[in-house]
């Protein structure tokens, strides 16, 4: 795992101005939007105080993301956590951007007494899943996913 020392970063939460490369992030995680979707996505999920979103910037630039969010589960008494979004710009890949994105997931995550984080990433995502395991997640389960159709008017 490439440490971060040899890059200029910072992590933060996300400001008005980041919602351009926010919309540019999660396109290049697969899922085209446009500024202002992701400005009203982000508008709804800040306001949810059961969301935490931080950004990483690098000379000026945001680079990356990750997305929480902690919520009360049928199986488990305590609260847990999922990470619903965690891309790094193409640019700045394998320099220890993702790390200290998760990183930050987890310091605000413990401080709020959260034991428990999950992570899903698609089956093809290799990297990714190598990616987590070397800190510390483990396999243990499927997802599978159903498209509902919109109900007629």
């Amino acid at each position: 795992m490439n440490n971060v020392k040899d890059v200029d970063l910072a992590v933060r939460a996300p400001e008005a101005g980041d919602m351009e490369a926010l919309a540019d992030l999660m396109t290049q995680l697969g899922y085209e939007t446009r500024m202002s979707e992701m400005q009203m996505r982000m508008e709804t999920i800040l306001a949810n105080r059961n969301y935490a979103t931080f950004v990483a910037v690098s000379q000026g630039k945001v680079c990356g993301m990750v997305g929480t969010l902690t919520c009360y589960t049928y199986e488990h008494n305590s609260p847990s956590a999922r990470i619903l979004a965690l891309v790094v710009s193409d640019k700045m890949r394998g320099r220890g951007v993702g790390q200290a994105l998760i990183e930050a997931a987890e310091k605000d995550l413990a401080q709020k007494n959260i034991r428990r984080v999950a992570v899903n990433t698609h089956v093809e995502r290799t990297r990714a899943h190598e990616f987590y395991e070397k800190l510390g997640y483990a396999k243990n389960g499927f997802r599978f996913v159903k498209e509902l159709p919109m109900p007629a008017d």
